[in-house]
């Protein structure tokens, strides 16, 4: 018997509820985290679950390098778009591993999330980009 073993390269983060140090109030987090960071932090908001690329979590398990919650929601769009370019190439690198007889089903699962993921990504950039503007970009 063979045992499918997956390597998924997205973690997902939440924001948490935590004291805030000078008033004792319950406050929301700036930047989210993985269950396992806030575990020691406070409490899990569940609904604004994220699935991002491992690549953007740090070693204390917070998001870095991306703009959420901010005052500019263009900066939001683009975090996003990157985040899912980077998990459809996680996925690509994935499949380029992988066996095409044995791991045949795995490659078709992973080409298509990479393609729905790469689509998700291009619909969201073009609400940021007026058609004028994208024909400029190609």
């Amino acid at each position: 018997m063979r045992y499918l073993v997956t390597t998924m390269p997205d973690a997902l983060v939440y924001f948490f509820l935590m004291r805030d140090r000078s008033s004792g109030r319950l406050v929301r987090s700036k930047r989210p985290a993985t269950l396992e960071a806030i575990k020691s932090r406070g409490e899990p908001l569940l609904e604004s679950e994220m699935a991002v690329d491992d690549s953007e979590v740090d070693a204390s398990g917070f998001l870095v390098g991306r703009s959420v919650g901010g005052e500019d929601p263009t900066d939001e769009l683009w975090g996003e778009i990157r985040s899912l370019r980077l998990r459809a190439r996680s996925r690509e690198r994935e499949t380029e591993q992988l066996n095409d007889g044995a791991d045949r089903e795995r490659k078709l699962i992973l080409d298509a999330e990479s393609r729905e993921l790469r689509n998700r990504a291009d619909r969201l950039q073009q609400l940021i980009h007026t058609p004028s503007e994208l024909h400029a970009i190609q």
